[in-house]
């Protein structure tokens, strides 16, 4: 049984002076409570001491009742731990993370300070609730981001995982028993916004427009890479005889500094180049030093995205007539599954093109690209009744 006591402090010297006290500053006006007469007593999980003080017994008894029940069920929880500031909460979660790559966590900072701490920063963590965190969500939705714009459905799904994960963190650390940011609606993405497909001929129009990058674009329109791999595309790398190209790292801009690491996922692969424009990379690649990198910026060095969009990329999707349909270098990662797949690449085959950590992720976001075959399987079937329906007419045929 679980040690909970109940202690009289009537006669307790303590509780004789706070009661004088409290009477003193009652004759003066004063509407404090009374000094608790009864504590409720206990020793917690962690075997150490603790206290909490009622003005009458029938109080202190149904709190007794109530902490047994915890200590025996295994769901208590110690009462002080709940008074945790959301930001310290937030700070020990940050701290915690070990798989997640520098761009990850870059991202996860970013959204903790403009989003989740100041709102939850201050807040007790046992104070919230769920009705709390719904109407934080409709704030996102219906106001305006840090960059004065309202927020897109996908970036107020990554603001609420983010706190969604501090509150995990206070359940696994015991000072809340359920999280408050479960089982919440969110803004459904649109699809029509986030997905581009090219076709062959626009995809070329985009790379003759680009002039010097035009084998950049070719590479992330037909091999499906992420920006951050193809600027980090090293000589070494390029295989034109076997038409590979080998990813295995990544760019990425953590407060203005380009680093390089691994890719994201952790996913080394190498992607298939085409044929018909693999040669024209040897030109890039020839007589160059393993190491050295095959796309560039003009005045040498990695590629920044963004000066890439605005001095480039973006001129280049106006020449070639394609503003408006919402088209960036990130985005060619759908042209290249949507070509693929339509020249009859099996989810597989398109998984490790994209460096998606599971085929299912594959499925989720480009199935609808896949021939159903329902027709094939509609087929199946009808010629297996087909050839049982015979069988059977045979055996009555006999049998008669």
């Amino acid at each position: 049984m679980a040690r909970v006591w109940i202690e009289d402090r009537a006669n307790h010297a303590d509780y004789q002076q706070a009661v004088e006290k409290w009477q003193a500053a009652k004759r003066e006006g004063s509407k404090r409570q009374p000094p608790g007469r009864w504590r409720v007593r206990w020793y917690g999980p962690d075997n150490k001491p603790k206290a909490k003080t009622f003005a009458k017994l029938p109080q202190a008894e149904a709190e007794k009742d109530a902490i047994t029940a915890r200590l025996d069920k295994g769901s208590y929880r110690d009462p002080q731990s709940a008074k945790a500031a959301v930001k310290v909460v937030a700070e020990e979660w940050y701290r915690s993370l070990r798989r997640q790559g520098r761009t990850t966590k870059h991202d996860y900072r970013e959204l903790l300070d403009n989003y989740v701490i100041p709102r939850w920063g201050d807040w007790q963590i046992g104070a919230i609730r769920w009705e709390d965190v719904s109407d934080w969500i409709d704030d996102l939705i219906e106001k305006p981001g840090k960059s004065g714009r309202k927020l897109g459905p996908a970036r107020i799904t990554k603001i609420y995982r983010v706190f969604a994960m501090v509150m995990k963190r206070a359940v696994q650390t015991g000072r809340i028993a359920a999280s408050p940011a479960t089982e919440h609606e969110l803004p459904r993405p649109n699809e029509d916004d986030e997905h581009v497909y090219l076709t062959h001929e626009q995809l070329e129009q985009l790379a003759d427009a680009a002039g010097d990058y035009r084998r950049l674009v070719l590479v992330l329109g037909y091999c499906g890479i992420r920006w951050a791999e193809a600027t980090a595309i090293k000589a070494g790398r390029v295989n034109i005889d076997t038409r590979r190209i080998r990813i295995v790292q990544g760019y990425t801009d953590v407060r203005g500094a380009l680093e390089l690491g691994p890719v994201k996922n952790h996913e080394k692969r190498s992607v298939p180049l085409p044929r018909s424009f693999a040669d024209e990379l040897r030109e890039l690649t020839a007589g160059r030093k393993p190491d050295a990198l095959v796309f560039t910026a003009p005045e040498g060095g990695p590629l920044r995205y963004a000066n890439f969009r605005q001095r480039m990329f973006d001129p280049a999707v106006k020449a070639a007539g394609l503003d408006g349909l919402g088209i960036t270098p990130h985005k060619l990662r759908h042209t290249a599954a949507s070509l693929a797949i339509a020249a009859g690449a099996d989810v597989k085959v398109v998984q490790t093109m994209l460096g998606h950590k599971s085929a299912a992720m594959t499925l989720d976001v480009y199935g609808h690209l896949f021939p159903d075959r329902l027709d094939e399987v509609a087929d199946a079937l009808d010629a297996g009744r087909i050839a049982a329906l015979e069988k059977l007419r045979a055996s009555l045929t006999e049998a008669a």
